[in-house]
């Protein structure tokens, strides 16, 4: 599955940076990081407008129109 496919019965539209991604109904937040290739050591997640704590990333289902914004950690000097 990739997440770039439309909507179906099997599948829900999200907004993540501004762009609509398609996932599997019922996909946890962690999986979905995992599947756009995202470490999720790098990254900090705004969802629905909120910033999400990490120790809830594992309990977070995604739901349809859901909105992430996801911010990656760059390092360098």
């Amino acid at each position: 599955m990739t997440f770039s496919q439309p909507p179906s019965a099997k599948n829900i539209a999200l907004q993540v940076n501004g762009e609509t991604k398609y996932c599997p109904a019922n996909t946890k937040l962690p999986d979905f990081l995992g599947q756009i290739s995202l470490d999720p050591r790098l990254i900090a997640v705004e969802y629905n407008g909120e910033i999400l704590v990490r120790s809830l990333w594992s309990e977070t289902t995604l739901q349809p129109d859901d909105r992430l914004e996801i911010v990656t950690i760059v390092g360098g000097g």
